[in-house]
């Protein structure tokens, strides 16, 4: 039917810092999900090959520190860069199978030089095509460390069935412009996407969802202290002060009305799904539409720079 849409999140642990390993990993987990015939698979923020974790435990502030250095180069190395077809892999068993894919990245963007990243989510549609790499707008305290800002490009909405879905990473989800940018597109199905912890997703998840009126589906991953591979640089400076449990995941929906259709989920390695009926939300914009019959433009009006930025223009 088409006003109902079987959504799997996928709540997973990164092979960390290695894209190769993890790349393999979402892949595996994308053949599960087409067993279970889910249309959407949501993956977490940063996912593809990791959170910079080692960043609150290595001193990352200090200047010119050779620990940070070499993670950060490492890191570089093993982020995606889209246009030499790192993601191919991906777009190909969504065009197999139809389905749409949420992807949490680390963008290493050809088009800002190739040496910076960006947390970027990445959404592909269900014919395997890339059509929106939002690179985040705002990285959050210290992973302004080793990750770049992102621009307005991404602030786009795709059609899926009678859904029209967007998406935010992480604590951009607490923006109200940003979010405000996605609901003045139609946005009905918010995809929030996160490193893991149930403290960011408990409360936000339900409170956009009550804004909006929509179905808002949160994605977070795992990380434990067991989790770092031997190989990693300077893996014995970061276990010193590492906890046992990094991510302990918080994935989660809430339906149009606010309330829980799937609590937060701990400490649990896997796909949940989630069919989700197109019909609650008219029920829900029935008494509050914030961008329809409740808003005002006429006194306020957001204006968005969907621009692509970057550093140079050639004029050939």
């Amino acid at each position: 039917m088409e006003n109902i849409l079987k959504v799997a999140l996928a709540q997973i642990a990164p092979v960390w810092l290695n894209k190769e390993e993890t790349l393999k990993k979402i892949e595996a987990t994308i053949h599960e999900a087409v067993k279970e015939k889910a249309e959407l698979v949501v993956f977490g923020e940063a996912l593809l090959p990791g959170y910079p974790f080692w960043l609150a435990l290595t001193n990352g502030a200090e200047w010119d520190k050779k620990v940070n250095k070499e993670l950060h180069a490492h890191y570089v190395r093993n982020s995606i860069q889209i246009e030499t077809g790192e993601l191919d892999s991906v777009c190909k068993l969504a065009k197999e199978n139809s389905m749409a894919i949420y992807l949490g990245i680390m963008e290493r963007a050809k088009n800002r030089g190739g040496h910076s990243i960006y947390a970027s989510l990445v959404y592909i549609n269900q014919e395997g095509e890339i059509k929106s790499v939002h690179r985040k707008l705002q990285p959050t305290y210290d992973e302004r460390l080793t990750w770049a800002p992102g621009d307005g490009n991404g602030l786009q909405v795709h059609s899926l069935k009678q859904f029209t879905v967007g998406g935010l990473n992480c604590w951009e989800n607490w923006m109200p412009l940003p979010r405000t940018a996605l609901y003045g597109q139609g946005e009905n199905l918010h995809i929030a996407v996160w490193p893991g912890s149930e403290h960011n997703t408990k409360d936000i998840t339900r409170f956009i969802a009550r804004e909006s009126r929509s179905y808002v589906i949160s994605v977070s991953s795992l990380m434990q202290k067991s989790d770092f591979p031997k190989d990693t640089p300077h893996l014995d400076a970061i276990l010193a002060k590492a906890p046992k449990t990094l991510a302990d995941g918080g994935s989660c929906i809430a339906g149009p009305d606010g309330e829980w259709i799937i609590e937060p989920v701990l400490h649990k390695e896997g796909l949940i799904y989630q069919n989700l009926d197109f019909n609650r939300v008219y029920e829900e914009r029935q008494n509050f539409d914030s961008v329809g019959h409740y808003s005002r433009p006429d006194v306020t009006k957001l204006t968005v720079n969907r621009e692509r930025q970057s550093t140079v223009e050639f004029e050939d």
